[in-house]
């Protein structure tokens, strides 16, 4: 660990972070807003509100524009990537917007929708119209993936499953069982090997081939994970995990992996993002309370939200 960047407020809840590398922002999801943070110094340059329910966050750099996923009243937010002014409010995805990714090949943005409908909304980032929905007969969607090569995959945390489908005629094309590898939710892919990494519930990385859906290896990382990450540079995955440790594995080979480090973090730190010009990991967590009778979530503490930075 080599810095806090404290940013405080009195609401509760956040999830994904995304990093800019160009601009030298880190843009966080927290509660009704996003804070956006100089990510080098942890200065807080700006602010995106008005949201409801923000999970996700993704930027299209060739466009200008950034977007939200806001889960309690089922809309995207597209807002400039320079100004942070909100540009448009998309209505209405499936249920409880969750992960959003651009996909660069087909130009397309999806969002996965975490609820009910179990489904993937398809949106045209030029016009700002959804498209298409995506069924894919989810049970509890995470996040989204692509391989560059017209296939994405989707997490399964209710079936335990990966969903494939094409991007380009939005088809499902197959249903990956993880075996052993239970309650997923953060992915991250290997373009150059072929490999599509799943951090899961039950402290184990599946780690599956993108051609055939084999599970080619399952190696130990900390417990309740949600993000996972890859740096190509390193050939290093990285889990994001809910006890407060961060799990750091080597690809020696496409079916072999050592870990190398179980780094103490904090608790609740269960999200990251990578900068990938420095190689840094960024995860949000904030102090709890005492858990709520009944088996409740405890309390996010006041001004206790902070953003974790991790490095070499």
């Amino acid at each position: 660990m080599i810095a806090q960047y404290p940013i405080g407020g009195n609401d509760t809840g956040y999830d994904y972070l995304r990093v800019d590398a160009l601009t030298r922002r880190v843009f966080v999801a927290h509660a009704n807003r996003v804070e956006v943070l100089n990510v080098d110094t942890g200065e807080k340059v700006g602010e995106i509100a008005g949201m409801h329910g923000v999970h996700g966050v993704e930027l299209i750099a060739e466009l200008g524009k950034g977007y939200t996923s806001n889960g309690l009243d089922r809309t995207v937010t597209v807002f400039d990537r320079d100004t942070l002014k909100i540009r448009k409010v998309i209505r209405y995805t499936g249920v409880k917007p969750d992960a959003i990714q651009y996909d660069p090949q087909t130009r397309r943005l999806f969002v996965v929708n975490g609820g009910a409908t179990g489904d993937v909304t398809v949106i045209d980032p030029v016009s700002d119209a959804i498209v298409d929905t995506l069924d894919l007969g989810g049970s509890k969607l995470e996040q989204i993936g692509f391989d560059g090569r017209g296939r994405a995959f989707v997490n399964d945390e209710g079936k335990s499953v990966i969903h494939v489908f094409d991007t380009h005629s939005l088809q499902p094309v197959a249903n990956w069982s993880l075996g052993g590898c239970e309650e997923p939710t953060g992915m991250a892919v290997d373009r150059r090997h072929h490999r599509v990494f799943a951090a899961c519930g039950n402290q184990k990385l599946a780690v599956v081939d993108a051609d055939s859906g084999r599970v080619v290896a399952t190696p130990a990382i900390g417990k309740d994970p949600d993000g996972a990450v890859f740096d190509p540079k390193t050939e290093r995955i990285f889990t994001s995990n809910k006890e407060g440790t961060l799990s750091v594995l080597k690809e020696v080979s496409p079916d072999r992996y050592e870990t190398l480090q179980t780094l103490t973090t904090r608790p609740g730190a269960r999200t990251l993002a990578m900068d990938e010009n420095t190689g840094r990991i960024f995860m949000p967590t904030a102090r709890f309370g005492p858990a709520a009778a009944g088996g409740g979530s405890a309390p996010i503490l006041p001004q206790t939200f902070t953003l974790l930075v991790a490095g070499p």
